[in-house]
């Protein structure tokens, strides 16, 4: 009988020979950010031209560098992102990439469904264990399910990979080709908080009561919520993704999910963006799970969070409460991601909070325009409906629009608004016949 270490050896070839398995026209599943198999792409770009007719490269959000979606690879790869990551947003914006709007608890069912059957699928996982099973790593969300439905599974083996548990294991047995590598994870660190994030950070937080699970993804605003949960008492982590911000958290026994009704005592996340730090944390952490996004994103698993607090962003949000998230104006510029799946789920939770939290402007061209406007720009994508937001945060306030009038909402919005607009807004209001 033959183990799983001679299964293992046998399957193991270089990223040049992996990359030949690959045939024209095919579609591929690359899984995403900090985990993208950097071996892997690079034979890949380079085996490109033998490519007859363009593969094709389904992915979600990734981090680094993007030669396969350079100018002139689209003769031999055509990128179709799920979300609009700043590495292809010029790519999808040119026409060279394609973009298919989809909440991030419903894309892994593209593949199961047969809606996008997959021929390849790329992965990067830790070494395997005792038993032959590998770990996902920092990026299970939609890649376990796509490897599961993929013909062809080519992995990166690392071994600085860390094993995190959870929903997050493959057997080397359903690996197709097997890719030795030895280099670090790429890190995402924190930036340093702005004294406008700490701002709104603060009202946000205020809105977090004791026992509260949390989704907080990454970026100023959720960092700064963090730093003010120092008196909060027995949080917990239910989210798509979680970065460096809550080991400190964890650490002094704030983020312990005593009080969560599902999951307790687990920090429970699709994927994680961070640095070498939150690589050691997670490595072998019993704490910490990792489950495949159509699980954690779920809006009815969501809601059975009691008080579960979501945080998410916008680009601007009109006097009626609609959310455009993805796009500026027509432009699009990132995607649906997990904010509906959260918004929802926290609204359906017993004592849950959804909040749309952003600066109340933002500057174009160096002029400042405010993110609160009276309609959304033609063209605007909008993510969040009015009908689904129920708490909008911005640095001068907090306005609660859930039950509200239309002139209550475009009272309140007014009010956040950033000052030097307020009088402009109320004035387009009146002329809407809003106030």
């Amino acid at each position: 009988m033959i183990g799983w270490m001679q299964i293992y050896q046998n399957k193991v070839t270089t990223a040049e020979k992996a990359v030949r398995a690959i045939e024209s026209g095919m579609r591929l599943f690359l899984t995403g950010n900090c985990s993208v198999p950097q071996r892997v792409m690079a034979a890949l770009v380079e085996y490109a031209p033998a490519f007859e007719k363009p593969i094709e490269i389904v992915q979600m959000l990734t981090i680094g560098s993007a030669d396969y979606v350079a100018p002139g690879m689209e003769k031999y790869i055509r990128v179709n992102t799920t979300f609009i990551s700043p590495n292809v947003r010029k790519a999808v914006n040119e026409g060279r990439a394609d973009f298919t709007p989809c909440f991030l608890s419903e894309i892994p069912g593209l593949f199961r469904n047969g809606i996008l059957p997959l021929d390849v699928a790329l992965i990067h996982v830790s070494p395997p264990d005792e038993h032959g099973f590998c770990s996902f790593g920092v990026e299970v969300a939609a890649t376990k399910t796509a490897a599961a439905m993929a013909r062809i599974v080519i992995a990166e083996v690392n071994d600085r990979m860390p094993r995190t548990l959870g929903d997050s294991f493959i057997h080397v047995s359903k690996l197709t080709h097997i890719v030795p590598a030895s280099y670090p994870v790429p890190e995402h660190p924190m930036g340093e908080i702005t004294e406008l994030e700490k701002k709104i950070g603060g009202y946000c937080a205020a809105l977090i009561e004791d026992g509260s699970t949390m989704q907080m993804g990454i970026g100023g605003i959720p960092d700064a919520v963090l730093t003010f949960l120092e008196t909060k008492r027995d949080l917990g982590i239910h989210t798509e993704l979680f970065s460096d911000g809550v080991i400190d958290l964890v650490e002094r026994g704030i983020i312990n999910g005593e009080r969560k009704t599902l999951h307790p005592g687990k920090i429970v996340a699709g994927f994680m963006l961070g640095t070498q730090r939150l690589y050691d944390f997670v490595h072998d952490n019993p704490i910490v799970e990792l489950h495949p996004t159509e699980y954690v994103n779920d809006p009815f698993l969501i809601a059975q969070n009691d008080r579960m607090v979501a945080i998410n962003s916008a680009i601007e949000i009109d006097l009626t409460g609609q959310v455009c998230a993805d796009s500026i104006g027509p432009r699009l510029y990132s995607g649906v991601g997990g904010q509906v799946d959260f918004i929802y789920g926290a609204s359906r939770s017993k004592g849950g909070k959804p909040i749309i939290g952003m600066a109340s402007r933002a500057e174009i061209k160096g002029q400042p325009v405010s993110k609160i406007v009276p309609m959304l720009k033609q063209g605007a994508g909008v993510v969040t409906t009015r009908n689904h937001v129920r708490y909008v945060v911005t640095e001068y306030g907090i306005a609660d629009l859930y039950g509200k009038t239309i002139r209550q909402r475009a009272r309140a919005l007014i009010d956040v608004a950033h000052p030097e607009f307020r009088e402009e807004l109320e004035k387009a209001a009146h002329g809407l016949k809003y106030l």
